[in-house]
């Protein structure tokens, strides 16, 4: 019986110790996972949809990072707080594994090696895909950063659901109403798959975002769906 506790308390010991490994683990699969998708739809875009190939998603990059800029400012905001997030996911990909610095030695044209010659010829034959990442890349970011702007919105309409969902709970409680295990627990994943697949469609969407728009109905349903959750939490709780 010793042993059993013994077992049950490091295993619950380990688990808390590996869970920021595990979250940060699986932060990072999701964040390569979103880019692999965020330039495979710009490819496809530039490929067969915008006229200028390239030039199309420099456009948008262009026009996102004039609405961030605008929203931010209109925030009282600084414009680093929206291409911070760019910047720093720009290094990470390309200037924290040389791929940036490795472009501009090829494009100062100063004498290579062999190997360098032959990584050079394969570069200027991707060049337009990689062009592509670099600028899908810096998209990514920045729409990240200016999704971020949205928080305290998201926080205040989940508070408000919240409460008003706690209200509908002691009312129920009050009247001996029925409780739905059911409808909490798809209110509640009903909000990571709003928060999930709804921003990951506005970081990827490969046309200029209406961020008021978009950002506030997902912050408005996430507001719905969490009075829904808490009016049906359980009531011995």
């Amino acid at each position: 019986m010793g042993s059993r506790n013994t077992s049950f308390h490091d295993g619950a010991l380990a688990r808390v110790l590996l869970a920021p490994f595990k979250l940060g683990f699986a932060l990072t699969l999701g964040l390569a996972g979103l880019l692999l998708v965020a330039w495979a739809v710009d490819w496809v875009f530039v490929a067969h949809v915008w006229p200028g190939r390239v030039e199309g998603l420099r456009a948008l990059l262009t026009e996102e990072l004039a609405a961030g800029t605008a929203m931010a400012a209109r925030q009282g905001g600084s414009v680093s707080a929206v291409t911070a997030p760019a910047n720093g996911l720009y290094g990470l990909v390309f200037e924290a594994t040389g791929l940036h610095r490795m472009g501009q030695r090829f494009a100062e044209g100063a004498p290579m090696s062999i190997p360098d010659t032959v990584v050079r010829s394969t570069w200027i034959a991707r060049q337009e895909a990689i062009e592509v990442a670099m600028i899908g890349t810096q998209l990514l970011g920045l729409r990240a950063g200016v999704l971020i702007r949205f928080f305290p919105l998201l926080t205040l309409l989940y508070a408000v659901g919240a409460a008003e969902g706690l209200s509908q709970r002691a009312i129920r409680r009050a009247q001996a109403a029925r409780e739905s295990a059911s409808l909490y627990h798809r209110a509640k994943y009903g909000q990571v798959v709003v928060l999930a697949l709804g921003g990951s469609a506005l970081l990827v969407w490969p046309a200029p975002v209406a961020w008021g728009l978009c950002a506030g109905v997902g912050a408005a349903l996430v507001g719905v769906l969490a009075a829904g959750q808490w009016a049906y939490y359980k009531k011995h709780v």
